[in-house]
């Protein structure tokens, strides 16, 4: 396990989920990963937290007035410029959905596409940093990007956030890239995977999030007995064990038990 006080430049920062079961997730997530669901907050539209071990681990809100939640789970990176970082998105082929704008006095965020359709957010904070722990059971434990351009995410990717990023695989059986701490360490903070033969051209690319299990069969069997179904089965991989689920309101997660 981490536990960090700040993200490494460029590194996922924070999640959350936009959920048309308030309710339902507030219930569920805390019995899946044992997680607290704090009070949600009038002062930000209902948005309200999710903490771990006494830490923040996630957000989660409803319907945005007219706004329907479409039941996705969404990560932000840390920037320490997020107008720098929102004019590098549209300079890149990257739409704005949500300009930069202020949290409170929490820190500044905006959300866009890159350009191959998959969404996600930028965080600039200030008195709020963010998840604390990494790769503890029931804590974010990896973040990876399935898209069909790979070398087109990639370019975006490092010029938004000035990512690091070393190839594991370059072949077209298997072509994965890790982003490595932009702040100069050694540590993996994302994935970038081609995954063109699963990923429809109609359909965008996307992020998925995994969350540490310290047993991903029996995380399995809670979910799906609180009305989660199995999108991908468990499988053992050089990675630790994998699963992908959905809960209830259709938001897909995944499972990782990282190998020692």
């Amino acid at each position: 396990m981490t536990v960090r006080d700040v993200a490494p430049t460029g590194a996922p920062t924070w999640i959350d989920l936009w959920t048309s079961d308030v309710e339902g997730s507030r219930a569920f997530y805390p019995a899946v990963f044992g997680w607290e669901a704090l009070p949600a907050d009038p002062d930000f539209g209902g948005y309200f937290q999710f903490a771990h071990n006494g830490h923040p681990v996630a957000g989660a809100m409803g319907d945005m007035g007219p706004m329907k939640a479409n039941d996705t789970w969404k990560i932000y990176f840390q920037t320490p410029d997020i107008r720098r970082s929102a004019a590098a998105v549209t300079t890149n082929g990257g739409v704005l959905h949500f300009p930069p704008e202020p949290v409170g006095d929490l820190g500044l965020q905006c959300v866009f596409s890159d350009p191959s359709g998959a969404v996600a957010g930028a965080w600039q904070p200030l008195g709020f940093q963010g998840f604390a722990e990494v790769e503890a059971p029931g804590a974010p434990s990896w973040f990876e990007l399935h898209t069909r351009d790979h070398a087109g995410s990639v370019a975006f990717y490092t010029a938004v956030f000035e990512w690091r990023v070393d190839s594991v695989s370059d072949t077209d059986a298997f072509r994965y890239a890790t982003v490595r701490d932009a702040d100069g360490g050694d540590t993996g903070v994302a994935g970038l995977m081609d995954n063109r033969a699963d990923i429809a051209e109609s359909e965008p690319a996307f992020w998925t999030i995994y969350f540490e299990a310290a047993d991903v069969d029996a995380t399995i069997a809670t979910a799906t007995s609180l009305g989660a179904t199995v999108v991908e089965p468990a499988q053992d991989t050089p990675y630790g064990r994998l699963a992908v689920l959905a809960d209830p309101a259709g938001a897909r997660f995944s499972l990782r038990n990282t190998p020692i």
